[in-house]
């Protein structure tokens, strides 16, 4: 199957930013969602706009560092429209800081968050995906999987990650499933508030307001992936603002 239309999405982090907007614009297009993200009434918001706009969304609270939410949003999928064809992991952590900041507790958040997450979505959905014979992993990474800056040493070890873990899977794949990995620099959202460093904060949400491209933009490169001829495996995407470094 190519194109959007008809098509299951899956979403974690969909209450805002890069996963709303996703949802948004694959509803568009004709896309059954099943949106997934802590905040249950942001979600409930979202598909109630969705179905003001003839789309078709059911929502379920996931917190993706929980194993069994994610089962439960493939679950859902399934049980609502018979399948699931792609699965956007995109929830993710950013409680940037200096390393000397010792926030240890943040640092085991993003990898529970930005790693471990994105293996329970693997996990759930890989043997319904083998059991179809076809399916799309989509993650969302980050530029600081390609490049290390001060305060970002534990953020970008976990997309570094990521990059490895989908390049891995996306060799194992065979000629049935496809694997994306969308890497994103700085986007129009509330990323910068998730650092309890001020100072960091502050400097997030100054290159934010300078440069930012909106969550739409992220969006586009998803659904592109999705629309792709089945034997079409677009493995990567950097989407970044042309003022950025």
């Amino acid at each position: 199957m190519s194109g959007t239309d008809g098509k299951v999405v899956a979403i974690t982090g969909a209450s805002s930013g890069i996963g709303e907007a996703t949802a948004l614009l694959l509803a568009e297009r004709g896309a059954r969602l099943v949106l997934g993200a802590r905040r249950s009434e942001r979600l409930a918001d979202l598909v109630a706009r969705i179905e003001k706009m003839g789309g078709e969304a059911v929502h379920i609270r996931t917190d993706v560092t929980r194993r069994n939410d994610l089962h439960a949003l493939v679950a859902l999928a399934r049980e609502r429209f018979g399948r699931l064809d792609v699965l956007v992991s995109n929830a993710g952590s950013g409680t940037i800081s200096l390393l000397d900041d010792l926030r240890v507790e943040e640092w085991d958040q993003m990898v529970d968050v930005n790693i471990k997450g994105v293996l329970h979505g693997i996990g759930a959905a890989l043997p319904v995906f083998r059991a179809q014979g076809s399916g799309h992993f989509i993650t969302t990474a980050s530029t600081a999987a390609f490049r290390i800056v001060p305060t970002m040493a534990v953020y970008a070890g976990t997309k570094f990650a990521v990059r490895a873990i989908c390049e891995g899977l996306r060799q194992e794949a065979g000629d049935s499933l496809r694997v994306t990995t969308v890497s994103p620099g700085p986007v129009d959202t509330d990323f910068a508030e998730a650092s309890s460093n001020p100072q960091v904060r502050a400097q997030i949400t100054e290159a934010r307001d300078q440069i930012a491209i909106p969550p739409d933009a992220i969006a586009q490169a998803i659904a592109f992936a999705i629309e792709q001829p089945g034997i079409v495996d677009v493995s990567e995407i950097v989407v970044r603002p042309t003022a950025q470094n």
